[in-house]
């Protein structure tokens, strides 16, 4: 046959030859793009306030594309589409079936990434849910065996599954519709590698160990971490994975429990057992983030050393829209709006906290208001609103915690954690 013919395919193979392509997924190359018809219908779907979003310099650096089947937009609030505002969020809209294996194929999930459930829902419900950016809960992501693993605390049947399979298929994960991913900066592939080996250590033992050595603690106000105190519940969950089963009972809540896994990332659970056994804190346990007072000072100052706050969520995705003053205001005391018909769409536990939180947030709708768009008295009466805040709550890393300090400055110091997306399950 001469090198210069063609073969021409007859019709009825090309026939053949669509029909065998169509029915292959359709893995891509793909950005997150902005998409007027796929926005707006996202835009309905979520029906959030704008302070549930994110400005864009939360956002982790990424590749240009990905391959995956799941659709990648770029989302745009409506509320910052008039206004020349660019918060938003990267969504993963992606089918629940095969979720796990996909998010971990494409890379779009890693190994450390911190998983927190996002309710919508919760939007304009009361200062409590608003405040907590519609954050419920955190759970820490690892990759094995071709899929995205959880690993949370209730080390439970609820959170892991059946089997303690860990691959979102759990009651919580399965009943659930949003997940913000939060990726720790600069993580290395050792560290990646030690991230897994822990979370599958408390995976594996996760029945023998839960809840005889380690407990939930339901009081989010009572964190481990001390100011300037060694780690040593750090070292406490370590010692019940390398299963050295050390005296006493530790509870932590979840976004505390994943704060002490990530701590654990310069540690190798084969290699720094017995630096478990001594009297000290390995010298291998570090934080991974600072914790954070009630009250941070970013609004006022974009210093290199500035620190964001357990409550300044709204506050500074209010503050960096292009909005005229008044309009500013009334966003900001929208926030303390409590709406009952929303408070019932809330579980019955996050719920009465939010009751009974309501009329405690008036001190810190005062400090919205005043931080730095107000008077010059009430500047001041903010400034002492939030001296007497960070006296009165400790140090802290709520499910909140990790998706604020994204919002720190690309260059500050304190900043450990990047925004990657939120994963929409549909």
């Amino acid at each position: 046959m001469s090198k210069s013919r063609r073969l021409i395919p007859s019709a009825s193979l090309v026939s053949a030859m669509a029909l065998a392509l169509t029915a292959l997924p359709a893995w891509a190359a793909k950005d997150f793009t902005f998409s007027e018809k796929a926005n707006e219908r996202l835009a309905k779907k979520l029906n959030i306030p704008i302070y549930f979003t994110l400005p864009s310099s939360t956002r982790a650096p990424l590749p240009n594309a990905f391959n995956t089947t799941d659709i990648l937009v770029d989302f745009k609030h409506p509320d910052a589409i008039k206004t020349g505002s660019d918060a938003g969020f990267r969504l993963i809209v992606t089918p629940r079936s095969g979720m796990a294996a996909r998010l971990a194929k494409s890379g779009l999930v890693q190994t450390g990434d911190l998983l927190l459930t996002f309710r919508p829902e919760w939007g304009g419900a009361g200062a409590y849910p608003n405040v907590q950016m519609g954050i419920s809960h955190t759970g820490l992501a690892y990759i094995k065996d071709g899929k995205v693993r959880n690993l949370d605390n209730p080390l439970n049947e609820e959170y892991l599954g059946k089997g303690m399979t860990a691959d979102l298929t759990s009651e919580h994960y399965r009943t659930l519709s949003y997940l913000h991913v939060v990726r720790p900066r600069g993580l290395t592939d050792t560290q990646r590698a030690n991230i897994t080996a822990w979370a599958t250590r408390f995976n594996s033992n996760a029945k023998r160990v839960y809840p005889s050595q380690i407990k939930f603690n339901d009081d989010y106000n009572a964190p481990k971490y001390k100011p300037g105190k060694p780690l040593e519940f750090v070292k406490h969950v370590g010692q019940i994975a390398l299963g050295q089963n050390p005296a006493g009972t530790i509870d932590l809540y979840c976004s505390e429990f994943a704060w002490s896994l990530l701590a654990l990332k310069d540690c190798d659970p084969a290699k720094t057992a017995d630096d478990f056994k001594g009297s000290r804190v390995p010298s291998c346990v570090k934080p991974p983030m600072k914790p954070l007072d009630a009250a941070g000072n970013t609004v006022t100052s974009a210093g290199r050393t500035s620190v964001v706050g357990l409550a300044d969520g709204p506050l500074t995705v209010i503050d960096g829209l292009k909005i005229p003053a008044a309009d500013r205001k009334a966003l900001l005391e929208s926030v303390f709006v409590e709406n009952p018909k929303a408070l019932s769409k809330m579980s019955e536990g996050h719920r009465k906290v939010a009751e009974t939180m309501q009329p405690k947030f008036e001190k810190l709708k005062d400090y919205y208001l005043g931080v730095s768009g107000g008077t010059v008295v009430q500047r001041l009466r903010a400034k002492l609103i939030r001296s007497a805040f960070n006296r009165a709550v400790p140090e802290n890393y709520s499910p909140t915690s990790y998706l604020l300090n994204s919002m720190l400055p690309t260059d500050n110091v304190n900043r450990t954690m990047d925004y990657v997306a939120t994963i929409v399950i549909e």
